[in-house]
């Protein structure tokens, strides 16, 4: 049943794939870069980033190079920012470990930055054609509807047990061929939510289709509890300037640029703003503009923000404020949420 599971789906992924840049070349810096950027991205969404860092960066030296704040601001949107981080460093570690040259062997691959298991899998093989299966999200649900896989599939066994069912499939086969076809056939035909079972290639051997499971598998337990944090940004023009400063740290959003920002523990009045304020003026403090509360989602916090466009005489600001000119802001990288509602102060 593994072979012709397999010889089912790449006969259906050669029929049916998706024509993309990425595809088309052995090149290891490109099909990384691929990889990188379609990390918790769907594929319309990350082509034009590709295309744009393929055109900006046309190879590993130049993305080397290049300055990390212009990394983020080609990056600005996707979300994840660490990943565009990540990418720049191991340019880097190429550049000076192997002499510009991608590794060649998994090992290798897995040791630099930015890379699991998973992207060192989908490099070997598409770039070198090694025998590591690449087991992403959409590769799992397929393996677990059609193998019945009843496991919690957030668990490492449950990820070992589907890695090894992979790599039984793909024996004395092209682990090239056979990892795109899997990924491409859980992208496509066997998708998340309604999946076309009754045109799906494998339905005489599919599990969950002969067992009504199509909509339980694969197993998904969300232990994740969602943290709430309360931003208000502080918009403060000078002249013809305004006032931005860059996050640090390790937490959302490192090294990417903001407006003056106070942090509550739970969403505040406008008479509890102003007297926060007081900390940033001797003089009297205006409120001129307030946004409705904008939430906005990431995988483990929920963000509300309110956007407050400041009025005074006189601004005491913290020593890591940059008054930057209004005509220059869109230099500066800021993540999307906040360049979405830049309209505020222009």
């Amino acid at each position: 049943m593994l072979e012709q599971n397999r010889k089912a789906i790449t006969a259906w992924y050669q029929q049916h794939h998706r024509k993309l840049p990425w595809r088309e070349t052995k090149d290891a810096y490109r099909i990384w870069l691929s990889e990188i950027i379609l990390q918790q991205t769907r594929v319309q969404q990350g082509l034009p980033y590709y295309n744009k860092f393929v055109k900006s960066f046309p190879n590993i030296h130049k993305l080397a190079q290049a300055q990390e704040t212009e990394v983020l601001h080609l990056w600005q949107g996707l979300g994840y920012y660490s990943r565009a981080r990540n990418m720049h460093s191991t340019a880097k570690t190429i550049v000076e470990k192997y002499d510009g040259v991608f590794p060649s062997d998994y090992k290798s691959i897995l040791s630099l930055k930015g890379i699991g298991e998973y992207t060192a899998a989908a490099i070997a093989s598409f770039a070198f054609n090694l025998p590591f299966a690449a087991v992403d999200g959409n590769v799992m649900r397929v393996i677990s509807r059609v193998f019945g896989v009843e496991e919690d599939i957030n668990l490492g066994t449950t990820k070992k047990a589907i890695t090894t069912i992979c790599n039984e499939m793909m024996a004395n086969s092209s682990p090239a061929l056979f990892n795109q076809s899997m990924m491409e056939f859980g992208a496509i035909q066997c998708k998340a939510s309604s999946p076309d079972c009754d045109i799906c290639p494998l339905q005489e051997n599919c599990y969950a289709h002969l067992n009504n499971k199509v909509n339980q598998l694969p197993l998904k337990i969300n232990k994740t509890k969602v943290r709430n944090r309360y931003f208000n940004y502080l918009i403060i023009k000078y002249n013809s300037g305004i006032y931005i400063q860059q996050r640090k740290g390790k937490g959302i959003w490192q090294n990417l640029y903001e407006f003056p920002l106070l942090e509550s523990k739970q969403a505040l009045s406008e008479v509890e703003l102003l007297k926060e304020l007081r900390q940033y003026s001797n003089s009297s403090i205006k409120l001129k503009y307030r946004s409705n509360e904008i939430k906005h989602k990431l995988s483990h916090q929920l963000l509300h923000i309110q956007f407050n466009v400041i009025e005074s005489s006189k601004i005491k600001p913290e020593k890591n404020w940059q008054l930057v000119p209004i005509s220059q802001i869109d230099d500066f990288p800021f993540p999307e949420i906040i360049n979405k509602h830049k309209t505020i102060f222009k």
